[in-house]
C-alpha cells in the first residue's frame, strides 16, 4: 500500500499518517488498549533519571518501526514483543508491502499545531496516572508525559504523526482570543459560534439587546490546567464565560433605570471587566478586555431620548446665541472706544494745555502779587521816613522860630509847591505889613473868637 498526502474539498493538501492494527499475536496486557514495543519501561527509566518533559515527549513520538521494517517483517514484530490489536506507532509517507491478513492501515490526518496555539494532550495509554498539579490545584489533575492523563507539557508549533485513537489533542489558542456576543462570528475561530446578543431588562421593564466583545488570553504553560478544569475550549466559552458574562449584565441592568445605564455605559463596562476578570482567574485564564459594542434600545425609549436630546441641543444653541450677542456687544464697545481714541487724545492734550496756561497765569499772578507786596512795603517805608524827617524838621523849626513862625513858613511852602498864584497880576500894595501878612493874618484869625493854633485843621 502507499501513504501519500491527501487533499480536502478545497484542494488544500493535508498531511496524513497511517494507524496500524495487527490481527495476530499475543493479547495486550490488562488495561492496555494499544501495543508499544517494550511497553513504557524506557519512559519509566528516563523519569527515574530525572529526564525533562520535552525529552520524554520526543521519546514517545519517536517510532520503533525500524525494529520490524514498518510491520513488513511480521515475525520480527512478534519477536520484539509486538501484541495484537491497535499499535502505538504510526506509518509515515511511503510504499509498504503489508500482508492484508495480518495488518491493516487507516489513513488519518497528522496533528498540526499552528503558531499562536498549543496542543494539550490527553493520553489514554502509558504509565499509571500520577497527579503533579500540587495541592493548590483542586479542579483536576495533570501528569508528566508518558503517563495516562493530561500532559502538563503541551505540544507547541509543529506537525506530529501520533495515533489520535490513543492521544487526543485539544488545540488551545494562546494568542488573544476575541469572543463576540453578537450576530458576527470571529473569523479566526468558531468558539463564539453559539454566542448571541445579551438580552436584558431594566427596572422599568425596557428590554435591551447588547452586543458585547470579550478578549481573553490562555498562557501556553497554563493551557493544560485550563483543559483539566473545563475539558475543552468550547466548554470554557459556552459554560463558564456565557454564564459569567450574561448573568452579570442581566443582574446589572435589572438594578438600574434604562437612562442611567445609557449615561453610565462606561462605568458598567468597567464593572463588567472587573467581574469577568475575577471569574476567569479561577480557571487561570486572563481577561484582556470587555467592550460594549452596541446597545439596541426599544423604539419607545429611543423616541423619548431623541426628544430630550433635541431639547438639550436647542438649549445649547440658545446659550451659544446669547454668548455671541454678548461678544458682539463687547466688540462694538471696543470698536467705539477705539474710534474715540483720537478725540480722547486731543482732549487730553487740550487739558494739558489749559493746565499749563493756568499754571502759567498763576505763576504770573503770584509774581505780580509778590512784586506789589514788596513795592508797597518799600513805598510805605519811604513815606514813613519822609514823614519822620518832616516831623523832626518841624520840631527843629518850632524850637528855632517858634510855633507861629513855623506855621507861617510851612503854609507858604505848601502854597508855593502847589502852584497857587499868591501875587496878583496887578499888585495893590497897601500898608500894614503887605499882602502876605494880611493873608496869613486872615488864616490865623480866631474862629468864634478863639485863636487858631498852628497845625490845627480848619
Amino acid at each position: 500500500m502507499r501513504i501519500t498526502p491527501a487533499t480536502n474539498g478545497d484542494g488544500k493538501v493535508i498531511d496524513v499518517c497511517g494507524i496500524v492494527t495487527v490481527f495476530e499475536g499475543e493479547p495486550l496486557p490488562s488495561g492496555d488498549i494499544a501495543s508499544r514495543l517494550g511497553a513504557f519501561a524506557d519512559l519509566a527509566a528516563m523519569e527515574t533519571n530525572d529526564a525533562k518533559d520535552p525529552e520524554m515527549i520526543e521519546t514517545l513520538l519517536g517510532s520503533k518501526n525500524g525494529d520490524h521494517n514498518n510491520y513488513q517483517d511480521f515475525q520480527a514484530f512478534l519477536t520484539k514483543g509486538g501484541k495484537i490489536g491497535l499499535q502505538h506507532d504510526t506509518l509515515l509517507y511511503g510504499a509498504y508491502a503489508l500482508n492484508p491478513f495480518l495488518v491493516s492501515v487507516e489513513i488519518v490526518p497528522m496533528l498540526v499545531v499552528k503558531q499562536g496555539e498549543v496542543a494539550v494532550i490527553k493520553a489514554y495509554v502509558g504509565l499509571v496516572t500520577q497527579d503533579t498539579s500540587g495541592p493548590e490545584f483542586k479542579f483536576g489533575y495533570v501528569v508528566r508525559p508518558g503517563h495516562r492523563g493530561i500532559w502538563k507539557e503541551p505540544l507547541r508549533t509543529g506537525k506530529y504523526a501520533i495515533n489520535p485513537r490513543i492521544y487526543e489533542a485539544e488545540l488551545v489558542p494562546t494568542a488573544i482570543l476575541t469572543l463576540n456576543w453578537a450576530d458576527a462570528v470571529s473569523q479566526a475561530h468558531n468558539l463564539d459560534q453559539g454566542l448571541k446578543q445579551i438580552v436584558a431588562k431594566s427596572n422599568e421593564g425596557f428590554v435591551f439587546s447588547i452586543d458585547l466583545q470579550v478578549q481573553i488570553h490562555v498562557p501556553d504553560t497554563k493551557a493544560p490546567y485550563v483543559i483539566s478544569m473545563v475539558g475543552t475550549m468550547r466548554n470554557l466559552v459556552n459554560e463558564v464565560l456565557q454564564a459569567a458574562v450574561g448573568n452579570h449584565f442581566r443582574d446589572k441592568l435589572q438594578s438600574m433605570p434604562a437612562v442611567v445605564f445609557i449615561a453610565t455605559r462606561q462605568r458598567v463596562q468597567e464593572e463588567a471587566y472587573s467581574h469577568i476578570t475575577q471569574q476567569l482567574e479561577q480557571y487561570q485564564v486572563e481577561t484582556r478586555g470587555v467592550y460594549i459594542q452596541d446597545v439596541v434600545l426599544p423604539s419607545e425609549l429611543v423616541t423619548v431620548l431623541t426628544q430630550r436630546e433635541i431639547a438639550n441641543q436647542e438649549i445649547e444653541t440658545y446659550k451659544k446665541q446669547r454668548l455671541a450677542e454678548e461678544q458682539r456687544i463687547e466688540m462694538e464697545q471696543a470698536k467705539g472706544k477705539a474710534d474715540m481714541q483720537a478725540l480722547l487724545a486731543q482732549s487730553k492734550i487740550g487739558v494739558e494745555i489749559k493746565s499749563n496756561d493756568a499754571a502759567s497765569r498763576k505763576a504770573e499772578a503770584d509774581g505780580e502779587a509778590f512784586f506789589l507786596e514788596k513795592t508797597g512795603t518799600a513805598k510805605g517805608a519811604e513815606i514813613r521816613s519822609v514823614g519822620l524827617a518832616r516831623a523832626e524838621g518841624f520840631q527843629a523849626q518850632v524850637a528855632a522860630l517858634g510855633a507861629s513862625a513855623t506855621a507861617l513858613l510851612n503854609v507858604a511852602t505848601a502854597l508855593a509847591e502847589s502852584g497857587v498864584k499868591l501875587v496878583p497880576d496887578v499888585l495893590v500894595s497897601g500898608g500894614n505889613g503887605g499882602l502876605i501878612e494880611g493873608f496869613v493874618a486872615s488864616l490865623m484869625k480866631p474862629r468864634n473868637g478863639q485863636a487858631i493854633e498852628p497845625g490845627t485843621p480848619r
